[in-house]
């Protein structure tokens, strides 16, 4: 079996703010607004719900354990090997990876085609063309991860400039609700209690799943200053803002667009080609792309920088191939990583558009990003178990495990059940699978 090593990095260079700020992208996508207002007001409530359970006990657990862990490049692959072995911690950070590979390309989806809608007629087609929109994600994602490959001092500034697209958008989308709200009046009427049908129980997933995140900015330990202090600090910060910024952005919306009208692609343009037609502001809804697009910029290097260390910890480890555990010698950073990631997330992104409307091959990807995306979520919390946060640990895995069974609840979008549960089912296996066969290699 491999030997563990100490997991060389760069210099701390970030600070309070810049964690902050690198939190908040990881958790923050605005991608999640309108599907949450097109579900209705009763989402208010499960923002408020998936807070308390699981975002809170989430930041409880990483706090606890980057405390436990000081210092450690890779967060929650040292935390599972430590606690339960170097499969498990294999396992761990595989499955994680696969997840946010999966996160980048329907963020990508989703950015690209708000961005293109909301701003103007002249573009609007472009949103529904297939190739414009993969070419202009693809774009997106590699700039992104790009200004990273630089090193942190760039590349924070991309992640700090995405955090404040988020805080802009947030304010406005409140600030035009109030001015339309006291022309108009509100479009939807504001009962918070859910209706509970099956697109709600599906949506319950995406809900608790936009509310995670936290742990990415533990990945980077090494390189924070006093990062047992700052990372319980950022993660209280980015969380409670992370909360606030959904549950007004979903209430600005309805107040703005009732949730028929609202689409989950493009769901913010149209609340601001609304709020234009009504406050006689034709820039409104250019800007909301301008901002929308800044944050998705920043929400692609924040994830793909920290999720780049968990292969490098694991190349460390000599459990990948060495290029993974090294560093560039020119901008310290784990170059290879972060190229494969890019790499990985671009098949997909190309590869699920295969036989589907772009609607079902959204919803699909999402799906399998949730599945895959929340199975480390066990092994984190049996680590907060295990470092003594056991009120945290129970609420925590039992949001997760109840949003792996909602994600496997088909939407009205899926005409084809079977297809799309056996894809899921397929992708999952093929995950667990891959991660078998790479970790019994390098055992060898």
């Amino acid at each position: 079996m491999p030997e563990t090593t100490a997991t060389p990095a760069p210099k701390p260079k970030l600070g309070l703010r810049d964690v902050t700020l690198l939190a908040v992208v990881c958790i923050v996508g605005s991608r999640w607004i309108p599907a949450a207002a097109h579900a209705g007001p009763g989402s208010v409530t499960l923002w408020l719900a998936a807070a308390v359970l699981f975002a809170a006990p989430l930041a409880v657990a990483v706090g606890a354990l980057a405390v436990k862990y000081p210092g450690s490049t890779g967060g929650l692959y040292v935390w599972t090997r430590e606690d339960f072995g170097p499969w498990h911690g294999f396992l761990c950070f595989w499955v994680y990876w696969i997840g946010i590979a999966f996160l980048l390309p329907t963020a990508a989806l989703f950015y690209m085609g708000a961005g293109f809608y909301a701003l103007g007629p002249k573009y609007t087609h472009l949103a529904d063309n297939r190739f414009y929109l993969l070419a202009a994600a693809l774009a997106a994602i590699w700039i992104a991860l790009g200004t990273n490959l630089r090193g942190v001092n760039i590349g924070k500034w991309t992640e700090n400039i995405g955090a404040g697209a988020c805080w802009l958008l947030g304010t406005m989308l409140v600030a035009l609700a109030v001015l339309v709200g006291a022309k108009r009046g509100s479009a939807t009427p504001i009962h918070v209690l859910p209706t509970w049908n099956w697109d709600t129980v599906n949506f319950w997933s995406n809900i608790a799943y936009g509310l995670s995140g936290v742990e990415m900015a533990a990945m980077m330990a090494a390189e924070i200053r006093d990062p047992a202090r700052t990372i319980p600090r950022a993660g209280w910060l980015a969380s409670g803002f992370a909360t606030v910024f959904y549950m007004v952005s979903t209430v600005a919306l309805l107040v703005l667009l009732r949730p028929e009208r609202i689409s989950e692609l493009n769901g913010l343009a149209e609340a601001g080609e609304s709020a234009g037609l009504a406050l006689g502001a034709a820039w409104i809804s250019p800007l909301i792309a301008v901002l929308v697009l800044a944050s998705a910029v920043g929400q692609f290097g924040g994830t793909g920088t920290t999720v780049s260390r968990l292969p490098f910890a694991a190349g460390v480890d000599n459990l990948l191939p060495r290029a993974f555990g090294r560093l560039h010698p020119r901008w310290g950073t784990p170059h290879v990583s972060i190229l494969t990631f890019g790499a990985v997330a671009s098949f997909l992104l190309l590869i699920f558009q295969l036989g589907d409307s772009l609607r079902a091959a959204y919803q699909e990807m999402v799906s399998l990003m949730v599945i895959t995306g929340f199975l480390p979520y066990i092994y984190i919390f049996a680590s907060a178990w295990k470092a003594g946060k056991r009120v945290s640990a129970i609420s925590g895995s039992a949001i997760t495990l109840l949003a792996i069974l909602c994600s496997l609840v088909p939407t009205e979008a899926i005409a084809n059940v079977w297809v799309f549960e056996g894809k899921l089912a397929a992708g999952t296996l093929a995950v667990v699978a891959s991660a078998w066969l790479v970790y019994r290699r390098a055992r060898k």
